[in-house]
């Protein structure tokens, strides 16, 4: 049968986003006098968001004094320049090209906030090729909870079981398997233990983009 949309994850599944985080969590912490750390520690904290690179960086957690301070001026910096380094992954224009060239639409459900989301997909001329964005400001449950999943999917029109969801992150596998879509890992994401991933219980596991396009190319 034939997908009635692909959905994607965006930071480490649909787009690079790590080189511009790197760039940015590497020039505040010369602001503080400290040596950069290494572009793999940093990359593999971008999908757990700025807190986690917070904590990453300067040891700090939430409630932690300073912490607030330094969680605004980290999104303030990214914010400045979020689509500098940025790039779609090796293979993923090819992807979501093909799937325009027959009409399956694809649509991008992130928790990545709408106010760094659409400025970075305007940058990155995805904007208006995209169907659907949902971002956690549109719901009241973010992922792994399938809220955002089955929203995309009532904008879309489409049954979530028709749906093919990929992402980089257990969380998106949960929600995708609770909104009853077929799900893909994307083990080239930002992913601390590639070996994990075959525990994520995914549908499909890929490594490259290449690989779901050839999965893919059954109804292409």
């Amino acid at each position: 049968m034939t997908p009635a949309a692909v959905l994607f994850d965006l930071d480490g599944t649909l787009i690079d986003t790590a080189p511009d985080f790197i760039r940015v969590v590497n020039a505040q912490r010369q602001q503080y006098g400290l040596q950069p750390l290494s572009s793999e520690q940093i990359r593999n904290s971008v999908s757990n968001g700025a807190r986690a690179l917070i904590n990453l960086s300067f040891g700090l957690d939430v409630d932690d004094p300073g912490y607030a301070e330094k969680h605004t001026e980290l999104l303030d910096m990214y914010l400045a320049g979020l689509a500098m380094d940025t790039v779609l992954f090796p293979g993923m224009d090819k992807l979501i090209s093909a799937l325009e060239s027959i009409g399956i639409p694809w649509g991008i459900v992130t928790n990545k906030p709408r106010r760094f989301t659409d400025p970075l997909l305007d940058q990155m001329a995805l904007q208006n090729r995209c169907g659907v964005t949902v971002c956690p400001d549109d719901v009241t449950n973010r992922k792994p909870d399938p809220e955002p999943l089955l929203l995309a999917c009532t904008t879309l029109k489409v049954e979530p079981r028709n749906c093919i969801y990929v992402g980089d992150h257990i969380r998106d596998i949960e929600a995708g398997k609770r909104a009853e879509m077929y799900t893909v890992a994307a083990r080239f994401g930002y992913i601390n233990e590639p070996a994990e991933v075959s525990d994520w219980g995914a549908d499909l596991i890929v490594d490259h983009a290449q690989e779901l396009h050839d999965f893919l190319q059954q109804y292409l």
